[in-house]
């Protein structure tokens, strides 16, 4: 059996090697003549899967190492029979890290204190709902808009309107769908209140970029952290230089969600064909470079916070190599950006790190319970 695979993806020997013969080549350039006779097609949210791409091929079983599946033509894939999965909640531990990561450095930038802030968190699936959970254990302000949910559920939501109106940090998770492109446009963008903090690691074209672009160069009182971009691999160099944080679609890039990616796809792969698991992710997972950490009983939990958090993932080290790629001609640009993807440096996720906290200090342990680290 022959299978077709984005050459990021890790595992691809462990997990599919004892299924056939693996080819790898880059995601952007799959195409139809690539394919071949490939019976397996396993990809990330660079290569587009649709009708164009498989119509008269072999392949039985298409797998996404991602949560999203806006790049795969879901209606072409069940008229043709073909299987497909892709890995919901895979980085879904890594985009929470991100954002904690961009909320320290925020507020470091601006001086004002997060536990004063009220949040507004726009899609609460697989990352929005992990990121409101932590955020909640931290004791803040919390608002959640999710309106597919809220129509299934009922529940504690609210609109979009009540989110522009109150909160001034806005989190965006939301799949990309004809329902959430340009979501935040001009209009949302002129009702946010001053001063707020906008995130967005989601897909790119939930917010209008040209709009957010003008909105900036207009002086509005707006900090912006932005994972992803309108047009990627090609990224506007004039709003990345006004974003506060600005990164190459990494959010979700934590070793663990890479390798969580492979192993659902082929446990996917396995139930989709009957077939016995016989590969198992905790024994190919690495050890993790920092293990444990130990805190004073006496340590103020805001330091704590930044302590933990950065100890594990801070991302302005991948903002400062964006901004580094972010020379020469589009065409250099675009290189760049896939590069600072492909060779993403070694990163784990903050529930991984296991701390000790001695003695009597209750602020502390609700602090590590609240983040999700293993206390000990």
């Amino acid at each position: 059996m022959r299978i077709l695979a984005d050459e990021n993806i890790p595992l691809l020997d462990e997990f599919f090697g004892g299924f056939g013969q693996i080819s790898r080549h880059p995601g952007r350039s799959i195409e139809r003549a690539t394919v071949g006779d490939a019976e397996v097609l396993l990809v990330r949210s660079v290569t587009r899967v649709d009708r164009a791409l498989l119509q008269g091929s072999r392949v039985r079983f298409v797998g996404t190492c991602t949560i999203g599946t806006d790049h795969l033509d879901l209606e072409y894939l069940r008229e043709a029979g073909i299987a497909w999965s892709s890995a919901p909640g895979c980085n879904a531990r890594g985009v929470v890290d991100y954002v904690l990561g961009c909320l320290l450095a925020l507020a470091e930038q601006t001086g004002k204190p997060l536990a004063e802030r009220c949040y507004g968190v726009v899609g609460a699936g697989q990352v929005g709902a992990r990121l409101v959970k932590v955020l909640r254990g931290l004791g803040w302000d919390v608002r959640v808009c999710d309106p597919p949910r809220q129509a299934a559920e009922g529940g504690d939501f609210v609109d979009l309107a009540s989110i522009l109106r109150d909160c001034d940090v806005i989190s965006l998770h939301t799949p990309l769908d004809a329902g959430t492109r340009h979501l935040f446009g001009a209009g949302e963008l002129q009702r946010l209140r001053a001063g707020s903090w906008l995130i967005n690691a989601s897909r790119g074209a939930v917010v209008d970029n040209q709009a957010l672009r003008a909105h900036l160069h207009g002086g509005a009182d707006l900090q912006v952290a932005l994972d992803v971009w309108e047009g990627e691999p090609q990224v506007d160099p004039e709003l990345a230089a006004l974003c506060r944080i600005a990164t190459p679609h990494i959010a979700g890039y934590s070793l663990d969600g890479k390798l969580r990616g492979t192993a659902q796809i082929y446990q996917a792969y396995c139930a989709a064909n009957g077939l016995a698991e016989q590969v198992q992710l905790d024994d190919l997972l690495p050890p993790a470079w920092l293990g444990e950490l130990r805190l004073d009983a006496g340590a103020a939990p805001d330091w704590a916070l930044a302590t933990l958090c950065r100890a594990v993932y801070d991302p302005r080290r991948d903002d400062a190599d964006f901004r580094r790629s972010l020379v020469g001609d589009a065409a250099q640009r675009k290189a760049a950006f896939d590069a600072l993807r492909k060779h993403y440096p070694y990163r784990r996720e903050i529930d991984g790190l296991r701390v000790a906290v001695p003695g009597e200090a209750p602020a502390l342990r609700q602090l590590v319970a609240a983040l999700g680290a293993r206390s000990i």
